[in-house]
């Protein structure tokens, strides 16, 4: 993957929970949030360089399904990318703080989808709105994640 991939979306959600809180379930639910039963089948179908998780929750070279995390700068970016038959893709999520014990959670795509079979997938995944749908789960579930364990923790 040379240079910057193509924006596609960026997807933001509050959390009320600091953002070391935040990064710190983000980095430790990865496998859960992106390496379902299913994920593995996918990656595999699709041709994926990464098939399986493995290495340390966060850590830069870590795969999970469909993605090796490519830069990780705790608590504030961590930078997942991968590629297969149809598309070179990067998903990068971003904390900030959003006032007294809250944080911001920022999650953008970017994607390239070369030749007619990289348009077909993207008119698939992007055109029928199944990649936002995906993102928005994705983020309501770090969300609950976050602010229940972050609650536990405080009781």
């Amino acid at each position: 993957m040379q240079g910057q991939l193509p924006g596609i979306d960026v997807h933001s959600i509050n959390i009320n929970a600091p953002v070391e809180a935040c990064w710190a379930n983000l980095t430790s639910s990865l496998a859960g949030l992106l390496a379902g039963p299913l994920a593995a089948v996918i990656a595999t179908a699709l041709g994926c360089r990464e098939r399986r998780a493995a290495g340390p929750a966060g850590s830069v070279g870590s795969t999970v399904p469909g993605f090796r995390i490519a830069h990780s700068e705790p608590p504030s970016r961590l930078t997942l990318r991968g590629a297969h038959r149809y598309s070179e893709y990067e998903l990068e999520f971003r904390l900030e703080p959003a006032g007294e014990g809250r944080s911001r959670l920022h999650a953008e795509s970017r994607a390239s989808f070369p030749g007619l079979a990289g348009a077909l997938y993207r008119s698939l995944v992007i055109g029928t709105g199944g990649h936002v749908v995906a993102v928005r789960a994705m983020l309501l579930r770090i969300r609950r994640a976050t602010e229940t364990s972050n609650a536990a923790q405080r009781a």
